[in-house]
């Protein structure tokens, strides 16, 4: 250490040489650092020991605080400066207070004080604000890009199946998204395309059986009306009614499975009322607020025909009803007969099935109207159900579903 090398006499001068506005160094025989338990400042004690080497093993004292009072100007600082840079640093100035005591060989201490000051952070509150809304932008933006790359191809596989419930042509979806998603678009695809093929196949092959019955029936009925007895060639050609009527049945059942007829949006009321007309006020109707729903038009009404003159044949002051049970249309036939046997409320929608003692004085029809009537409302999705009216009478309910569009208009605009 140059202190040490020097002459005694000098070390005063070399002091005052040392000496800046920032850092003071005198000579004491005390250490001005008295306790040894200060240890903010063991960083600060391995740099200097640094300094004088590792075989150096002199006592190296260091006390390093926070000023908590005003932060006094620095020595040789003009007034002005002062205030100015006060201001700036808008009167938030923290300041440290370092005192060092090395000891020296002759058993005296130098002692250092210094003083420096840490200014806060330098960022205006325009500035700030700024930087954060600009962060929340860019990771709102961030999180969307995530969840819509996610969440949307699961919302359209959602509405590619409720339009296939509801039997709406679909074409086949987009592959895209994560790789489960893939994968669960892929499998929807190959299931879609077996549903409507397997239809389809039904379809046709009831078809060509009914074309194909056509034909021996014309003959059998040509055949009949060349008998002569004429008892026995009114029952057959009667025989031969019943079996054409039945072929003719069975296959507007077949043409119900069938997903032909596009979908529309109706208002429920406005339908309702045109299939009365159309039946010549065979029911009476009470309309409620607009609805809309969405449907094949000729499909439900003849669905909805079957249904009703079903409850006309068998009762009487037919009542037809609607509302909106939260995610579906409900629409109420209700006649005033006799009603059917509870055990018997799902056989009747089985196809052919006729209920054996007659709810009325005659009976008719072939048991197909309500296995259609079912399979044209399944086929929206929804389905036909039966009970009998505690108060007398039907009651018969077909549910339709709103598409999963029209909910989500419906809440937009609620």
């Amino acid at each position: 250490m140059l202190l040490e090398q020097a002459p005694k006499e000098l070390r005063a001068s070399i002091l005052r040489a040392a000496d800046s506005p920032l850092a003071r160094f005198r000579t004491d025989p005390q250490a001005a650092v008295d306790h040894l338990d200060h240890r903010a400042g063991g960083a600060v004690e391995a740099r200097v020991r640094s300094f004088f080497g590792a075989e150096d093993s002199r006592e190296i004292r260091v006390e390093l605080h926070e000023v908590e009072r005003e932060f006094p100007p620095m020595r040789s600082v003009p007034p002005e400066m002062a205030a100015e840079h006060k201001q700036m640093m808008h009167d938030k100035i923290s300041g440290l207070e370092l005192t060092l005591s090395i000891a020296l060989e002759d058993g005296t201490w130098l002692n250092v004080d210094t003083r420096f000051q840490r200014p806060p952070l330098q960022w205006p509150i325009f500035s700030a604000v700024s930087f954060g809304f600009t962060a929340a932008f860019l990771i709102g933006v961030a999180f969307w890009y995530l969840l819509a790359r996610l969440t949307w191809p699961l919302r359209r596989l959602a509405q590619a199946a409720d339009r296939l419930g509801r039997g709406e042509e679909n074409k086949p979806l987009p592959v895209a998204g994560p790789s489960e998603v893939r994968e669960l678009t892929d499998t929807f695809n190959h299931m879609q395309e077996r549903l409507v093929r397997t239809v389809a196949d039904k379809t046709r092959i009831m078809a060509a059986l009914g074309h194909d019955l056509r034909s021996p029936l014309t003959a059998l009925r040509v055949h009949a009306e060349m008998v002569d007895e004429e008892e026995t060639r009114d029952a057959l050609v009667k025989s031969i009614e019943e079996m054409q009527d039945m072929v003719e049945r069975t296959l507007a059942f077949a043409r119900g499975m069938a997903i032909s007829e596009a979908p529309e949006t109706i208002e429920l009321g406005e339908f309702l009322t045109e299939l009365k007309c159309d039946m010549l006020n065979a029911f009476r109707l009470e309309t409620d607020t607009p609805l809309q729903v969405r449907l094949r038009p000729q499909s439900m009404r003849r669905a909805l025909r079957n249904v009703i003159e079903n409850a006309v044949r068998y009762g009487d002051d037919v009542e037809v009803t609607y509302s909106r049970e939260y995610d579906r249309a409900s629409i109420w036939v209700r006649d005033h007969g006799p009603g059917i046997p509870e055990t018997q409320l799902e056989e009747v929608f089985e196809p052919f099935f006729r209920v054996e003692t007659s709810r009325s004085r005659e009976t008719g029809g072939t048991g197909l109207g309500l296995s259609i009537a079912r399979t044209i409302m399944r086929s929206h999705g929804g389905d036909v159900t039966l009970q009998n009216h505690p108060d007398g009478g039907l009651l018969a309910r077909l549910d339709l579903p709103f598409s999963q569009s029209s909910n989500q208009q419906e809440r937009t605009i609620s």
